[in-house]
């Protein structure tokens, strides 16, 4: 069974930046498409990013998109989501989800199918 662990959350200030990493366990990374997806307070699970199993293709939420980079290394079974420029909206709970799908499917939630605990990032003054 694959387990999944996020860390690198924090609070950063407007403009800011953080580093994500998402941990693999249990069965090979490179298996599998893996994406960052994130839920503010009273809102649904939305996609940020994500990046196919070999790192080829990836795919950005329009509101994410050159000021975070997703990238991976499946020799260490990481995937990493650099943030810069942070902005208040970027405020939420931060997830690594899985997609098991042998084709890149994008970033939707419903076919991310393991999902890590997430890890809480704040962007306040």
């Amino acid at each position: 069974q694959l387990q999944l662990v996020e860390s690198g959350g924090d609070l950063a200030q407007p403009g800011g930046s953080l580093r994500l990493s998402c941990v693999a366990s249990g069965v090979r990374m490179d298996y599998f498409a893996i994406g960052w997806f994130r839920q503010a307070p009273g809102k649904e699970r939305e996609g940020v990013s994500c990046i196919s199993m070999n790192g080829g293709a990836t795919d950005y939420a329009d509101s994410v998109k050159g000021r975070f980079t997703i990238s991976r290394d499946n020799a260490k079974n990481m995937v990493y989501l650099e943030m810069n420029r942070l902005e208040p909206g970027d405020t939420g709970v931060y997830y690594c989800g899985a997609d098991g799908s042998s084709w890149f499917r994008g970033c939707h939630r419903n076919d991310y199918t393991f999902w890590g605990p997430g890890t809480q990032v704040t962007v306040s003054s």
